[in-house]
């Protein structure tokens, strides 16, 4: 028998928009775990403005010297004497990376000296001081 109406009904016409969003919350569950994130040792520093030859990329441990001579590493205010047990655990985590020496402009050079001294002492290699550039 037919259908008295004549016309059959119309199906619903939606777009179905969970597997785009699974998509989209994969990628950016992905983004955020593969992203680098830049390790900063805590304080704003002054950096003198020099020419470099070539640029250091592979930092393992970043130390700063302000300018009345603190040291800082991982966000902390560290205590000169307790610089080298910090220094020789980050490099026991990761002993094939270098050290980068983030020295303010006003900072003495014994301060700066000091830390390259305690990294040359526990073998870390290379260390060098980080500068801004033009």
């Amino acid at each position: 028998m037919r259908n008295r109406r004549g016309k059959s009904q119309p199906q619903g016409q939606t777009i179905d928009l969970t597997p785009m969003l699974d998509v989209v919350f994969i990628m950016l569950i992905f983004f955020i775990v593969t992203a680098t994130f830049i390790k900063l040792p805590g304080p704003e520093v002054n950096k003198l403005d020099t020419e470099t030859d070539v640029a250091y990329k592979k930092v393992g441990i970043l130390v700063a010297v302000t300018e009345v001579n603190e040291f800082w590493i991982d966000k902390k205010r560290v205590e000169p004497s307790a610089l080298k047990i910090n220094l020789t655990r980050l490099f026991n985590e990761n002993p094939k990376g270098g050290m980068v020496i983030q020295a303010d402009n006003e900072s003495n050079i014994e301060s700066v000296a000091k830390v390259a001294d305690i990294a040359r002492d526990i073998g870390i290699s290379p260390v060098a001081i980080s500068v801004e550039n033009d």
